[in-house]
This record gives structure tokens, C-alpha cells and sequence, in this order.
């Protein structure tokens, strides 16, 4: 496992057990960004980076009984607190990393990632591994319950021209992985972009 990895796992998992408690407010803001994304009755989704799995009741819904729920993170401890939650009953729970997904070409319509960018050690080659998964015309939603200048706030720290979800930045790393941005939203309340994957 990589360094980037293992910091990864340290820090979720020593956060696991409280993390829903930290962000009580949230789950209406992942049901606006879920609903954003389209989704259909049947259709087969991924929730990139799950965590404790907030989304994936409202991916559920979305998808209905016929669908297919997929929540995948990293962090054992991450998914130990989804199954306590009774998350695990909306989708099905994977331990892998994104980086390197068990899913076929092209098997799904939808990919949620919240959260997702700014942990992920290669962002563009990242992000080309959840365009492999999406079949052409899959979307693809990269959400944050607060914007970029709230949640930086909250950490204590500026933001910077680097910044991964910076629209400058995102709109070509996404092009460059295979999506093209369809909208991008950049608010105190939430961050979301949406992307489609090209054909």
C-alpha cells in the first residue's frame, strides 16, 4: 500500500466512529446533489469514496429496488460505521480502492464521489479509472455538503490557486480523464460539479 494510501486510511479511521456526529445537518444536501445527477429507476451507481455511506439512501431512492447501489472506500473503519448505520441495506459495500476498481468496463451508469478529489493520490489517473467504469454518457457527480471558501474556513486555511476543485483546475483534469463538465456549483452551502463521460 502507498504512503498516500496509508494516511488515507489513518485518518479516516481514527475519525470512523464519530464522523456522522461531526456532520449531523448534511443528508439534505446529499439528497439536492444526488437528485441533480438524474439518476433512473434500474440504473447501476457508484458512491466513490463512501465513507459511512450518507449517500447511499438517497442513491437508493433514486435508483429504486430494480438498480444497483455499489459504496466503495478504503477505510475499513469507514464501512464499519456505514453497517452500524443499517447503510449497508441501501448498497453494496466494497473495501478497494478507487484507483483500482473490481467493476467491469463500462458496467455503470453513475459515479457519486463526495469529498472524493482532494484524497485522491493521482487525481487524473483517478479519475480516468471512474470513467472506465461509466459507460459513455454516465455522469459523473464530485459533491462537498460546503463550498470551497467554507470548508477552508472550517479548517483554518486560505484557499489557494492550486486547489483541485477550482473550476480552472477541475474542468480540464476531468476533461483529460474523459468527462466533460456540465455544470459546476461553488457555494457556502455545497460544492458540485457534474460531468458527463465522453464516448
Amino acid at each position: 500500500m502507498s504512503d498516500d494510501h496509508t494516511h488515507v486510511q489513518e485518518f479516516f479511521a481514527a475519525r470512523a466512529a464519530g464522523w456522522d456526529t461531526r456532520f449531523p445537518d448534511d443528508g439534505p444536501a446529499y439528497a439536492a446533489a444526488v437528485a441533480a445527477m438524474g439518476l433512473r429507476e434500474g440504473d447501476h451507481v457508484l458512491d466513490a469514496g463512501c465513507g459511512t455511506g450518507r449517500a447511499l439512501p438517497p442513491l437508493r431512492a433514486a435508483v429504486g429496488a430494480s438498480g444497483v447501489v455499489i459504496g466503495a472506500d478504503l477505510t475499513p473503519a469507514m464501512l464499519e460505521a456505514a453497517v452500524r448505520a443499517g447503510r449497508d441495506r441501501d448498497g453494496r459495500l466494497l473495501l478497494t480502492d478507487v484507483a483500482a476498481l473490481p467493476l467491469r468496463t463500462e458496467s455503470l451508469d453513475a459515479v457519486f464521489g463526495a469529498g472524493l478529489v482532494s484524497h485522491l493520490p493521482e487525481p487524473a489517473e483517478n479519475l480516468r479509472e471512474l470513467a472506465r467504469v461509466v459507460r459513455p454518457g454516465g455522469t459523473l457527480a464530485l459533491f462537498h455538503p460546503v463550498g470551497r471558501a467554507a470548508l477552508a474556513a472550517r479548517q483554518g486555511r486560505q484557499i489557494t490557486p492550486d486547489d483541485l476543485r477550482a473550476e480552472a483546475n477541475l474542468r480540464p483534469l476531468l476533461a483529460d480523464a474523459g468527462w466533460e463538465m456540465t455544470s459546476y456549483v461553488d457555494e457556502d452551502t455545497r460544492f458540485l460539479a457534474l460531468a458527463v463521460r465522453r464516448g
